[in-house]
This record gives C-alpha cells, sequence and structure tokens, in this order.
C-alpha cells in the first residue's frame, strides 16, 4: 500500500507540473498586451514599457515560468496583475460559492441516478423501466444553459409559473445568512444536479443489469430473497466503487465546470471569477485559476483511486501477488 500511495503522489506531481508548464505558454499565446490594460487607452509607449518592467513581463518567458513555479512551491498561486490581490484570497471567497453549489448539485444528481437506476434495471423490460430510460436520455442531451432557463421560467421568484426561489445573484452577506445562500443555490444546483443525474442515472442501471446477472444475485434470490432485495444486498455493494468513481469525477467535472451555470444565474463563484479575469487579460491570476481547478481534478482522480484501494480486496490481493 505505501508503494501504491508513494506512486500516486509522484504521478500527482508529475501531472501538475506538466499542466504548469501547458497552462503557462498556452495562456501566453492569446492575444493582448496586460501591460497596455493596466495603462489604459491614453498611456504613452515609455508609460507602458514601465509598467511592462514593474510586472516583470519584461524577461523572458522561461524566467517569468520559473518564477512563478518557485512561488507554487512555496504555495503561493500569485497575485492579480490588476489589483494585486493573492490569487489564493480571491479563490477562498469565491470557492464559498462554488464548491457548496457542487456538493449540492452532486447530491441531487446521486439522489435521482441511484433509486431510478436500480428500479430501471429491475424493470427493464417494463414499460416504467424503458421510460426511464428514455427519459435519462433525453434529459442527459438537454443543453445546462436552456435546462436553466426552463427551471427559472418555472420556478423564478417574479417571472416563473411557481416563482418561489431567487434566480440572481448571491446575498452580500453571504454564509451569515443561510437560508438566503442556499435559497440561491436551489436554481443552479437543480439545473446541474438533474442533468448529471440523468447522466449518472444511465451508468446506474448498466451497473445494475450486469449485477443482476452474477451469481452472487441469483444466489441470494435462491435462498428465498426478492430479485431487488438480491440486487440491493449483495449486487449494490460490488459495484458500488465504480459509482464512487464516476460519483467522484464528476465532482472534479462540476467544479471545474461550473462557468455557464454561474454567469446564468449571477453568482460569484470560481468560473465566473475566471470568466471576468479572461476578459481583463489578467494573466497571472487566470493561471492561478486554472491551475487550481486542474489540481481539483487530479487530485480527486488520485483520491478515487486510493478509496479503490482501500475497499477492493481483490486490488489488494493482486498488488500482493505482483
Amino acid at each position: 500500500m505505501t508503494r501504491f500511495l508513494i506512486g500516486r503522489a509522484v504521478l500527482l506531481v508529475v501531472g501538475l507540473l506538466v499542466a504548469s508548464v501547458l497552462i503557462f505558454f498556452v495562456l501566453r499565446v492569446l492575444p493582448g498586451d496586460v501591460a497596455q490594460v493596466i495603462g489604459g487607452t491614453k498611456a504613452t509607449p515609455e508609460q507602458v514599457e514601465r509598467i511592462r518592467e514593474s510586472l516583470g513581463l519584461n524577461e523572458s518567458l522561461l524566467s517569468q515560468y520559473l518564477n512563478w513555479l518557485g512561488g507554487l512551491f512555496r504555495g503561493d498561486l500569485g497575485s492579480s496583475l490588476l489589483t494585486g490581490r493573492p490569487v489564493s484570497d480571491d479563490l477562498a471567497h469565491r470557492f464559498e460559492v462554488t464548491l457548496p453549489l457542487t456538493l449540492l448539485s452532486l447530491t441531487i444528481a446521486l439522489l435521482v441516478a441511484l433509486p431510478l437506476g436500480t428500479y430501471a434495471a429491475l424493470r427493464h423490460d417494463r414499460v416504467a423501466g424503458v421510460a426511464i430510460g428514455f427519459g435519462s436520455q433525453t434529459l442527459a442531451a438537454v443543453p445546462v444553459l436552456w435546462a436553466g432557463l426552463l427551471l427559472i421560467l418555472l420556478f423564478g421568484r417574479g417571472v416563473g409559473f411557481i416563482g418561489i426561489l431567487p434566480t440572481s445573484g448571491f446575498p452580500r452577506s453571504g454564509w451569515t445568512d443561510p437560508g438566503a445562500a442556499i435559497a440561491a443555490l436551489i436554481l443552479p444546483a437543480l439545473t446541474i444536479g438533474l442533468i448529471e443525474g440523468a447522466v449518472l442515472l444511465r451508468f446506474v442501471r448498466s451497473a445494475a443489469l450486469e449485477a443482476l446477472d452474477q451469481d452472487y444475485v441469483r444466489a441470494g434470490a435462491a435462498r428465498g430473497l426478492t430479485r431487488p432485495q438480491a440486487l440491493v444486498r449483495h449486487g449494490l455493494p460490488n459495484v458500488g466503487l465504480s459509482i464512487v468513481s464516476v460519483s467522484g469525477l464528476v465532482f472534479a467535472g462540476l467544479i471545474a465546470g461550473a462557468v455557464l451555470i454561474e454567469a446564468l444565474f449571477n453568482l460569484p463563484g470560481v468560473g465566473r471569477m475566471l470568466v471576468d479575469d479572461v476578459g481583463s487579460r489578467d494573466l497571472a491570476k487566470v493561471q492561478g485559476e486554472v491551475l487550481f481547478l486542474t489540481a481539483i481534478v487530479l487530485v480527486v482522480g488520485a483520491l478515487v483511486d486510493v478509496v479503490h484501494r482501500l475497499i477492493d480486496p481483490r486490488q489488494r490481493e493482486r498488488a500482493a501477488a505482483a
């Protein structure tokens, strides 16, 4: 197990280093000059050059990258070129919106996928099972932006048919008013959760169908259990590892892909901040934000592998045999 953990840690570090190189140099290909943005349209070439020199933008790209990398090893994601604020401070503030939104969305997705996916597998040859399968395929194909607009028209306060939920913004007081904060996240979380739930439902249905054909489920039924009981007691625990893996990857993807929803519902999250910083050409801040999101995806993937190894005895036995 120790060798496995060390190997995963090394892969994680290598992945982050490769990601940092790609992020840094790809961003430098984008058009525009941040020094000109800071100086404004009336800045003279001499003023723009002084700004570039003060920010270190006149150094070679390799030197700029090594300076940034050195800061990363000290836990410093850099500072905004426009405001001078540390990137980590802005991320921590915006993450107070993005993380709860992601957790609530994933909870909704699992509440949709697990019971309906299991039921659809048990009734796969019945009308109900076919209808659930067709409905999940249809919902999974709906663009998230369109789904959000439909939910606004249905539940949005002031514009919806059942106007009970806020459609825009987040309380200025933040989580000091938890009721208002949660209410602001319900519609965005429903938008993401229902669509991701439809995707997960199809996976759960397929995994449950496969489990129904396994000998341990048949043995449970032979001992007097009904098919649903045999599936729940013996089948789902065996396919649970796969569900954990997919859920972990969905969680990482939700954090990294919340841009559209945060823009639609005017939420001050990480995705919205990233879009604004790209528009203002704040490259130092953008590269820190993108690396942070990349790190989340890589870390969650590594944690899923570790969880697999811890709770799946078959993997431990294969590792011991090797």
